[in-house]
């Protein structure tokens, strides 16, 4: 099946997110301060990723009526 705008978003988000999950990880924060700042960008992600998710559920339901 051919990947639609949705799949590719959420594949840009997840990208993003992991960049950020593999910065921390290695220890690539300064502060605190940086921490919070990139925990606050990975939930932003994170919900962005769930809305389309739900916005792609809601149309492909609707293809289906």
């Amino acid at each position: 099946m051919a990947k639609t705008v949705f799949d590719v978003l959420n594949e840009k988000l997840d990208a993003h997110k992991n960049a950020i999950i593999e910065s921390l990880i290695s220890g690539g924060v300064k502060d605190f301060a940086e921490y919070k700042a990139a925990c606050g960008i990975i939930r932003g992600l994170s919900l962005a990723r769930m809305e389309i998710q739900d916005l792609s559920r809601t149309l492909m339901d609707d293809k289906d009526d």
